[in-house]
């Protein structure tokens, strides 16, 4: 099984930048060129939340004409520039988004992982909180099925990466989740967006990951006193490859053409 995931495209309306400066349409339709080139092709594509920049109907059009191509399905959460209804309408398509409150989900009919999409989104804010909903929420979603391998999926990340203009924005009460992840091992990956940067780190006995943005990175500025800033690194998305004998792979695979193929050596 592989599965593609994509994460904070800031998508804006038809013919607008981003932050008036970058292109992210286009940047959000060579990542879907390059998904197109894959061979073998995902079995899924996961979007890990803030899709578009502002929550405007403008933006979720220009969603939904750019995702129409993809010929995977997709699993969606909404990230902290989402808007919830905006989003649910977007994917009103999907059946397994929920018709009121938090977009959690459960999809279980698309090969043999189990995903289930987190929604950790504070409407009006840009931190996550993993609240006594989320928490029940999850721990009887993994109780239904313990022995199967399974991915959550969240925008937020649950930990401070050491970069200290985006660490605020994390998802709150993160030691919930841990609580919960911890006491069910067939939790294979915890994969978040919002940093717009690749990271990996364990977590209560798992992995977390953050994918990249599809648009720009955030400056990775280590320093207490940093000041915020991001650059236009060359984006990427991951690839998890799921096989019986191994287990869940990851994979960073940038986005864009590139010389080769040349002689393996």
């Amino acid at each position: 099984m592989l599965i593609a995931q994509l994460s904070d495209p800031h998508l804006r309306p038809a013919g607008e930048l981003y932050r008036g400066l970058v292109d992210s349409n286009a940047m959000f339709a060579a990542a879907l060129d390059q998904l197109d080139r894959l061979d073998p092709q995902p079995d899924l594509v996961l979007l890990s939340g803030d899709l578009v920049e502002e929550g405007t109907e403008a933006e979720y059009a220009q969603a939904a004409s750019l995702l129409a191509r993809l010929r995977a399905p997709i699993l969606a959460i909404p990230g902290n520039h989402d808007s919830r209804d905006g989003f649910r309408r977007c994917f009103a398509h999907h059946p397994h988004l929920p018709a009121s409150g938090p977009l959690h989900f459960a999809a279980d009919g698309f090969g043999p992982l189990r995903v289930l999409g987190l929604d950790v989104t504070v409407p009006g804010a840009h931190h996550g909180e993993m609240d006594a909903a989320a928490y029940a929420w999850l721990e009887a979603r993994l109780a239904e099925q313990p022995g199967r391998p399974t991915l959550i999926m969240m925008h937020q990340p649950p930990f401070a990466s050491g970069i200290p203009f985006i660490d605020p924005y994390r998802c709150h009460h993160g030691e919930r989740l841990a609580a919960i992840v911890a006491r069910h091992p067939s939790v294979e990956r915890i994969l978040c967006g919002n940093l717009h940067r690749f990271m990996q780190l364990r977590f209560a006995g798992t992995l977390l990951m953050t994918a990249p943005s599809t648009t720009t990175a955030l400056a990775l500025r280590l320093s207490p006193d940093a000041e915020p800033a991001s650059y236009v690194e060359p984006p990427a998305m991951l690839l998890h490859h799921w096989r019986k004998e191994t287990g869940l792979v990851t994979h960073l695979m940038p986005i864009g053409t590139f010389r080769g193929p040349l002689p393996f050596f």
